[in-house]
Formats: C-alpha cells, structure tokens, sequence
C-alpha cells in the first residue's frame, strides 16, 4: 500500500513541476495575477480535455491509476519531450509508453561529427524503417555513395532488393535479404511505424518478385540486426569484410547507428587508404 502511495505522491509532485514550466501567455491563456508560475490547474486539465477535479486529484496522488490514454494527453498538454513523457508513463503505469514512430528529416551536427570521427570505418545512421539520414565519407568510398541517390530512394532494404549494385556486392544475397527483411519487420514492428512502411512495402512487391515471396512467407521476426559479419566485393578493393554493430541513438528512439568495422588489420588499412585516413593521420603528426 505504501508503495502505492508513493507512486501517486511522486505522479503528482512530476506534474506540479511540469507544469510550473509552462508560460500561459505562450499558450493563449491571459497572464493575470497568479500566485505561483506556470499554468494553473485547470487550463492543464482543459488543455488534456479531462476532469479538472481529477487533474487536481493526479496532483495531490489521490487521484487513482490513470490510463495510458489521459497521460498521453496529459503529456501534450504538458509540452514534455519524449524522455519526459517516458517518465511520465514509468510514474503513472509503472511502464515506458507504446513505441510512437516519428520520421526522422535528418541529424545534428553533433552526431554527423560523431559519424566523421569514426572513419576510416564506414558508419551510418539510419531510421527503424531503415531510411538512411545521415553517413561518413568512408561509407561513400566503401560501402555506398547514399548522396548519389534520389532522397525519397536513401533506404537500405529498397537498395537491397532494387539495385544491382547490391546484389553484386553480396555473395550470398539471398541470405543477406532475408535477414535484413527479417530485421526490418522486427525494428519497425518495435518503432510503432507499421503504417509509415505501407507505402515502402507495396513499392517493393511491385518492383521485386524476390521481395514479394520473402514478404509473404511471413516468417516471424528474428533477433535483430545488432551485429555480425559482412562479407562485399569492393569494385575497387575486391573481397573485403566488415564487422558491423548497430546501436541506438541516445535520446533518439527513432534513430540507429551502425558501425562497419574493418574485420581484420589487413581490411583495416585496404579501407585507410581509400579514403586518405592514414595520409591525414600522418600529416597531423
């Protein structure tokens, strides 16, 4: 029982803190005089379309188990980021939220300098749906030139099942497609987003029968696609192989980074200089 209490307790002291965050005249409501910042509690309630006594007894933890669909509303109200209205949810329900897909338009400086500092390994970042938003210069030189392609057309399963190039790159493409379908059903299942690849995966029945019959074998997801070796034919370099590890972006669930790391010292320096990475390096000595 206590435990309960405490909950609640902490439930209600979050949303009075959130809540004094908020300027009223930014949000249309009249500055007046008011005995303490932020919005009072009913234009909170208003703004969520819920009781305002019940706001008000959420507040004082008294308030009993809110659904998952009044604290979202709760969180628009309250303006909260994502990683606020995770801990928002963990208070109420004791769970983090149902994943909420949001496309990514591209990266920070921050992190596209992240990606530039891990050359000469190629690295990538992409979306749940496997759209790739961002990539280094050793990508460009030693897996692929994503700027070469049409912007609507910068997504990893379509450049797998479409584009020659990809099948000439892998020996066993078979198997590589059907892993990163695989993959791909499992991360955007996961992100939420299963609306937002609709399109993408109608487009590719159309233009793959390979993709087709693998789409409607309707094998259950795998494991992922965290990490593991990749073996290419470089045009330039020939055999070559990668070990790759993907991660998740801090503070961006709808992001993934994946590292394709030379897999052996030979590898290493065959990548090094193509993309001038020891010239460079001997240059700042």
């Amino acid at each position: 029982m206590s435990e309960t209490l405490t909950a609640e307790t902490q439930l209600g002291s979050y949303l009075r803190d959130r809540r004094t965050r908020l300027d009223p005249t930014a949000l249309g409501f009249p500055a007046g005089r008011r005995r303490t910042p932020g919005l009072r509690r009913e234009e909170v309630a208003l703004r969520a379309n819920i009781s305002p006594t019940w706001y008000a007894w959420l507040e004082q933890g008294r308030g009993g188990g809110p659904s998952a669909d009044v604290l979202d509303r709760i969180a628009r109200a309250l303006m909260l980021t994502d990683v606020e209205r995770e801990h928002l949810f963990l208070l109420g329900l004791g769970r983090p939220p149902e994943a909420r897909y949001r496309k990514a338009e591209g990266v920070t400086p921050r992190l596209q300098r992240v990606l530039d500092a891990l050359e000469p390994c190629p690295a990538i970042i992409r979306t749940a749906t496997w759209d790739v938003v961002a990539w280094n210069q050793a990508t460009v030189l030693g897996l692929m030139d994503y700027a070469s392609l049409p912007l609507a057309e910068r997504n990893m399963l379509r450049f797998i099942f479409v584009d020659p190039r990809a099948r000439a790159a892998h020996y066993d493409w078979e198997s590589v497609a059907r892993m990163s379908l695989s993959a791909f059903r499992l991360e955007s299942a996961r992100a939420g987003a299963a609306a937002d690849v609709e399109h993408l995966v109608d487009e590719l029945c159309r233009l793959s029968p390979e993709f087709q019959a693998m789409w409607r074998d309707n094998d259950p997801p795998g494991a992922g696609h965290a990490d593991g070796l990749k073996h290419v034919r470089h045009p330039v370099l020939g055999p070559i192989a990668f070990e790759y590890s993907a991660f998740a972006v801090d503070g961006r669930p709808d992001l993934i980074l994946a590292v394709y790391n030379p897999a052996t010292p030979e590898d290493a320096e065959r990548i090094a200089s193509l993309t001038g990475h020891n010239e460079r390096r001997a240059q700042a000595r």
